[in-house]
C-alpha cells in the first residue's frame, strides 16, 4: 500500500530528469529495479504485417509481472515498434511506453532481441506497401510468407539489463533517435492493450512467482496464454548448467529429391550437432572446474549465488546461439523456390 501513496511523489522528481528524446508516456515511478530478461525462442510469424513486439517487464498492484512478446498487426503501412523501456530518473525507475510510428526511436539501449539490439530494428522493412522480413533475426515459415530477404547483424547475447541507468544499460538516444521524438505517434493498439491486461492477471507470470522466469514469455498471437499460440511460443530456460538442458533437438532429414544434395545438407547437420556438442562439453567442464574451486576456497553462499548466476548465463547464452545456428543452417537448407529477391531499399 506504501508505493501507492509516494507514488505521486517520485514521479513528480523523475520528471525533472527526462530525457528529451523520449516522446512516450511516463506510467510509474518505483525505486525497485525490474529483473533481468529472460532468455526465448520466437513463435513462428503468423503472417505477413505482423511486427514482433518484444517481452517486458511491467509493474503492477503485486510488483513486477511479464507481458509476452507476441506478434501485432502494425496499425499502418509503414509504422514500427518502438518498444517501450524503463529509466533511471534520478531517484526512481520510471517506465516509457512505447509507441508506433514511422520510425524506431530511442528504447533504452535494451538488448531486447529478434531485432531489437539496442538502437533501431533489424528485424525487417518496409517496402512498397509490404514488410519485409529479414529471415536472420525474424522466426517466419518461408513457404507461407516470401518477402523475406537476409541481412546478418551482430546480435548481442552477452547483456539481458532490462533498465537504463542506475547501474543499468548506460545508454543515450542518437540525434536520430532525438529527432523520432518529434515524429507523429501512436500508442498501442487495441490487441496489445488486451494482451498486457491478460498478463496482469495472469499469477504465473508474476515475478514473485516465477522468479524472473516466466512460465510464458511469447506468444504468436497477443493473448494466447492458454491454447496453441502459447504451446508453440518460447519459454524462459531454467537451466542453470549444460548437463541440465534436454537433449539438443535435431533437424529432420534432408529430402529435397536430389541424393547428392541431400547428403551434403546432412553432412552440415551433422557437422553443427558435433560442434553444438562439444561446446555443451566444453562449457560444462569449465563449470565443473569453478565448482571445485569453490569447494577448495570454501566459498560462503553469497560467492557461490553469484558464481551460479554466471553459469545460468552462460548456458541461457549457449542455447540462444546454438538455437540461431540452426534456425539460419535451416534458411540456408530451404528450397531454392521458398526464396525471394532481397527489395531494394526505399529511397
Amino acid at each position: 500500500m506504501r508505493i501507492r501513496f509516494i507514488r505521486p511523489f517520485l514521479l513528480a522528481i523523475a520528471m525533472l530528469f527526462l530525457s528529451s528524446a523520449s516522446f512516450a508516456q511516463i506510467g510509474v515511478a518505483i525505486t525497485i529495479a525490474p529483473p533481468a530478461l529472460p532468455v526465448y525462442e520466437q513463435p513462428v510469424c503468423p503472417g505477413d504485417g505482423y511486427i514482433w513486439t518484444p517481452g517486458y517487464w511491467a509493474w503492477g498492484d503485486d510488483g513486477y509481472y511479464w507481458v509476452p512478446g507476441t506478434w501485432i498487426e502494425a496499425p499502418e503501412v509503414g509504422f514500427f515498434w518502438t518498444p517501450g523501456y524503463w529509466g533511471w530518473g534520478g531517484s526512481s525507475f520510471v517506465w516509457y511506453d512505447g509507441y508506433w510510428g514511422p520510425t524506431v526511436g530511442f528504447y533504452g539501449g535494451i538488448n531486447y532481441g529478434f531485432g531489437y539490439f539496442g538502437h533501431g530494428f533489424e528485424g525487417g522493412r518496409w517496402d512498397n506497401g509490404h514488410f519485409f522480413y529479414n529471415r536472420a533475426v525474424a522466426n517466419v515459415n518461408v513457404s507461407v510468407i516470401h518477402n523475406v530477404y537476409e541481412t546478418k547483424v551482430e546480435v548481442r547475447n552477452d547483456v539481458r539489463v532490462s533498465y537504463n541507468g542506475h547501474g543499468g544499460i548506460n545508454d543515450r538516444p542518437t540525434a536520430q533517435e532525438e529527432a523520432v521524438a518529434h515524429e507523429r505517434h501512436i500508442g498501442p493498439v487495441a490487441a496489445q492493450t488486451a494482451h498486457i491486461n491478460a498478463a496482469r492477471e495472469n499469477p504465473a507470470l508474476r515475478a514473485s512467482a516465477n522468479h524472473g522466469k516466466p512460465p510464458i514469455a511469447a506468444t504468436a498471437r497477443p493473448g494466447e496464454f492458454n491454447d496453441r499460440g502459447a504451446e508453440n511460443a518460447g519459454h524462459a530456460n531454467p537451466a542453470i548448467h549444460p548437463k541440465e538442458l534436454p537433449p539438443a533437438a535435431r533437424a529432420a532429414a534432408p529430402n529435397t529429391g536430389n541424393a547428392k544434395l541431400d547428403q551434403k545438407y546432412q553432412q552440415q547437420q551433422d557437422k553443427l550437432a558435433a560442434q553444438q556438442d562439444k561446446e555443451r562439453q566444453k562449457l560444462q567442464q569449465q563449470q565443473d572446474k569453478e565448482h571445485q574451486q569453490l569447494t577448495m576456497q570454501k566459498a560462503n553462499d553469497q560467492r557461490t549465488q553469484q558464481v551460479e548466476q554466471k553459469h545460468q548465463q552462460q548456458t541461457q547464452q549457449l542455447v540462444q546461439r546454438h538455437t540461431q545456428q540452426q534456425q539460419q543452417l535451416q534458411q540456408r537448407q530451404a528450397p531454392p523456390a521458398a526464396h525471394a529477391a532481397a527489395p531494394a531499399r526505399p529511397k
